[in-house]
């Protein structure tokens, strides 16, 4: 009788990502005549004995066959991958440089990776893919709601670099019913996550459903408040790639240790296409209603969801970066010990007593201006230095200048009593006014919150 031997592939299909290979040539194996090419690759694939004929005498000894088929194939076996331990490689990269990263993650993974283009200054990952010389694939989410500005660069990455970016676009129904239920603008009422979802975490998730591994744009000063710890190389902790399960994804964030000034010298220095609306202000870039451009003062991230709260501010694509906490009652996302800010003589630290009887008060000797703030908040760490600037300038002028921690336990007296909406919120209470006026604008800049102050004291 004779035998044959016969490698298993998979064909992955569904995915605008997905790639199916050729067919396994078949290996024939005689009795007297042994014929098997790669064997340098034999170990790494499976392989399952069928019979030729249908020849089997009545009776046939199971075991004779086995010890045949041991004898004439020896060294084919199965065996499993090894498992590669990210977290160390992670360690290991912590030094070195984008390109480095870059290359490694592209000859590790090959046509099974690929780049995660938002159509910002995530626009270096593909230059540094290209300085690798080696092939690699880009893709990108189309989410139907892109500034213009964002659509043309797109169409001019495409020409500079020869490539063609794979998109992706979200499910038609569920944009559709998302729309007639709630609108266009929903999320300015009830937050951006529902959106998200639609426009971008599904799509993305039909995406790297083709992939082994993705690469991002991620930096660790982007967001203090969720991307602050973000390693090097990860296994994905929220979405399944092409094998399927936890642990079937790599995540690549080649950039996490670079500052955004050091991102924008090496695209300058390189010439790289950039997307125009960073000429007007704009630094982090999404979707045109959510994306406005950041003002002296401000954080990056605070052009983007402005309406919402700093923890608040990541659509679900890296929902990996937010750490849970044990107690649900404690959602803010800070860290275990937070330094206080706005420390300065001129800024009185006022308690939940205190700001009670601030409120209570219909007549007050002088003016008072406060700030709302939580340490943690990277907008509020972002405007420290002009708030107690600004207060060494009142203090001559007899305004009084304070700060209230209004995160935590007191968030929703804040939320109720103090006009709170998101960190930094600040606050004019008048000599004479019984009710505080908030400051209405982002400009937080020291001329422009002196401004305020001169016009209602």
């Amino acid at each position: 009788m004779a035998l044959a031997v016969t490698s298993s592939s998979t064909a992955i299909s569904g995915s605008s990502f997905s790639r199916s290979g050729p067919c396994s040539d078949r290996k024939a194996l005689q009795i007297c005549s042994f014929r098997l090419s790669d064997l340098s690759h034999v170990s790494q694939r499976r392989y399952s004995l069928k019979s030729l004929k249908a020849e089997s005498p009545p009776t046939r000894n199971d075991s004779l066959v086995t010890r045949a088929s041991t004898l004439i194939t020896p060294g084919v076996e199965e065996k499993e991958e090894d498992v590669e331990d990210f977290e160390q490689l992670a360690k290991k990269l912590e030094e070195a440089s984008p390109l480095e990263i870059m290359d490694k993650a592209l000859q590790k993974f090959g046509s099974n990776i690929a780049i995660a283009f938002s159509g910002a200054e995530d626009v270096a990952l593909i230059e540094y893919a290209r300085l690798t010389g080696r092939p690699f694939r880009v893709f990108s989410l189309d989410t139907g709601r892109l500034n213009p500005e964002t659509y043309r660069l797109f169409d001019a990455v495409e020409k500079q670099y020869g490539i063609r970016i794979e998109y992706t676009f979200p499910d038609a129904v569920e944009v559709q019913a998302l729309v007639r239920n709630k609108g266009l603008f929903s999320f300015y009422e009830d937050g951006h996550q529902e959106c998200c979802r639609v426009r971008k975490v599904r799509p993305l998730r039909r995406a790297l459903k083709g992939l082994k591994a993705w690469i991002t744009g991620q930096r660790k000063d982007q967001s203090p408040g969720t991307r602050s710890e973000i390693p090097i190389v990860q296994v994905d902790p929220v979405f399944e790639g092409l094998d399927g399960g936890v642990g079937s994804l790599v995540k690549w964030n080649p950039l996490a240790n670079v500052e955004g000034g050091d991102v924008w010298n090496f695209l300058r220095t390189m010439d790289v296409p950039v997307n125009a609306l960073h000429a007007q202000g704009y630094v982090s870039i999404g979707c045109e209603p959510c994306t406005r451009p950041v003002l002296p003062g401000q954080h990056e991230r605070e052009g983007r969801w402005w309406w919402e709260d700093a923890k608040a501010k990541e659509c679900g694509l890296h929902k990996g970066n937010i750490k849970k906490e044990d107690d649900s009652t404690t959602a803010d996302l800070a860290p275990a010990i937070v330094h206080d800010i706005f420390e300065s003589s001129n800024v009185v630290a006022l308690s939940r007593g205190g700001i009670e009887n601030l409120l209570k008060l219909g007549n007050r000797k002088e003016p008072w201006l406060v700030v709302l703030y939580a340490p943690w908040c990277p907008f509020c760490q972002a405007m420290e230095a002009s708030y107690v600037e600004l207060a060494e300038k009142l203090a001559v002028k007899g305004i009084k200048v304070a700060k209230f921690r209004a995160d935590g336990d007191q968030k929703e007296f804040a939320k109720q009593e103090l006009q709170l909406g998101s960190f930094p919120t600040i606050l004019l209470f008048p000599k004479s006014a019984p009710r505080a006026i908030k400051y209405p604008s982002e400009h937080r800049d020291v001329d422009s919150l002196m401004s305020f102050v001169n016009l209602l004291r």
